[in-house]
């Protein structure tokens, strides 16, 4: 593939979008109308956008990336649209502001490279904790920045401007942020955490000093998303560090040991918090609280179940009797309206961005080209296995966005930077 079929198939996401949005139009009784040529004009622009700027300041990065996420995207916004057209007018502005934050990060990169990111490790990790701490603000006090809880979880700012509020899930940067510092950090300690070791008992250690600040930063913020209880975000963290650190190293201990530590703090989250009860016992018999814990799955199923091989097609299902299905059961709304061959087709494309992320990270040469990729890779891959799993109850439900198909503006910057700082990695590789 060559950068002019990728933007052929971007053009053709972008029509698959527009022709989605005139399926439900259909559907309802309508007919096409500016809704279409809009949801065309702005996925051409972003999407093409993006394209031109690789043209420009990546020539040489993998032409393989860009495409599929234009498809989830394009599914993503079809659905979204179905179940209400306001939000989805407002998640096709986020995606043209995400197009922008990629090209800006494409721009400014063409003259640094992604090596400047390593320098500024530590400004990083002070961005990412500043960013994490936002939601704590107060939500009564006079000034315009204020912390907002949803549903028992402080996740969300709200700066007040005066005639509209903007909310904004500070989060979804900071992550990336704490990836590219342990990026930084494992790429400069790789040598010592590999050859210093101490003997405690049977098993040979690292040496504490370089373990305990990585210990410190990650606790410190596991601790912050325990306290604003988002739990999905901590699960995403903590299984990001260990694999990270057994990218680092080929220290299979450290995977045995995450494990541990993992199956204990789900016990102790089981035990400590109702929410998290009510979402395991959802996972394990949905059915047993129908009208309860268990309604939000049992409706996910029941949607599954109904799209059969081809689905309904868009517009003529009932996501809408899915409670939350433009954010956390997006893809059951996908799997009623565009069957399971619709549903299988976005699992490939997600597999084919994992898998294009993760062959940037295997053939980089650079140490901390090599783990930004990992990590990154990592964060798209664990977010939508977490909230995949949790829709078809391989795992509990956690709550986590489905990268680029649900509704919310702070993933969708996010994941535009994360497919940005990819892309520049590959170029720069392949330089």
């Amino acid at each position: 593939m060559n950068r002019n079929l990728e933007a052929v198939l971007v053009v053709g996401a972008s029509g698959l979008a527009a022709f989605g949005v005139t399926l439900v139009n259909l559907a309802s009784g309508g007919t096409v109308d500016a809704q279409v040529g809009l949801t065309f004009v702005i996925f051409l622009l972003g999407f093409g956008t993006v394209s031109l700027a690789l043209r420009r300041f990546a020539p040489r990065a993998t032409p393989h990336l860009l495409p599929p996420l234009g498809l989830l995207a394009g599914i993503g916004i079809v659905e979204i649209y179905r179940l209400n057209p306001v939000r989805a007018g407002l998640q096709r502005w986020w995606l043209l502001i995400g197009a922008a934050a990629a090209t800006a990060t494409l721009w400014w990169m063409a003259n640094n490279g992604v090596a400047v990111l390593r320098r500024y490790r530590n400004l990083m990790l002070v961005g990412a904790a500043a960013l994490l701490a936002l939601p704590m603000l107060p939500q009564d006090w006079a000034f315009p920045l204020k912390g907002n809880e949803v549903n028992g979880s402080r996740l969300w700012i709200v700066l007040d401007l005066g005639l509209v509020d903007l909310n904004f899930q500070p989060g979804e940067v900071a992550k990336l942020m704490l990836v590219l510092f342990l990026a930084a950090y494992l790429a400069d300690r790789q040598p010592a955490l590999v050859t210093a070791r101490r003997r405690l008992g049977p098993f040979r250690v690292p040496e504490p000093r370089q373990l305990i600040p990585l210990l410190v930063v990650w606790l410190g913020s596991l601790g912050v998303l325990v306290a604003q209880r988002d739990l999905g975000a901590s699960l995403l963290l903590f299984t990001v560090v260990v694999a990270m650190l057994y990218a680092a190293t080929a220290e299979a201990g450290y995977l045995t040991g995450g494990l541990l530590l993992l199956l204990a703090g789900g016990v102790g989250a089981y035990r400590s918090f109702d929410h998290v009860q009510r979402r395991v016992t959802a996972w394990l018999d949905p059915f047993s609280d129908f009208e309860g814990a268990g309604y939000q799955i049992a409706q996910g199923i029941f949607g599954l179940g109904s799209g059969s091989l081809a689905g309904a097609g868009p517009g003529l299902g009932r996501p809408d009797l899915i409670p939350n299905a433009l954010t956390d059961f997006i893809f059951a709304a996908v799997g009623e309206e565009f069957g399971f061959a619709g549903a299988v087709a976005v699992v490939a494309a997600y597999g084919l961005v994992v898998a294009v992320g993760f062959g940037i990270a295997v053939t980089a040469r650079d140490r901390f080209r090599k783990l930004a990729a990992a990590g990154l890779t990592l964060v798209f891959a664990v977010q939508t296995f977490l909230i995949l799993g949790g829709v078809l109850r391989v795992v509990p439900l956690t709550g986590i966005a489905l990268p680029l198909m649900s509704y919310g503006g702070s993933a969708m910057l996010g994941n535009f930077v994360l497919a940005a700082l990819l892309l520049r990695i590959s170029h720069e590789e392949a330089t």
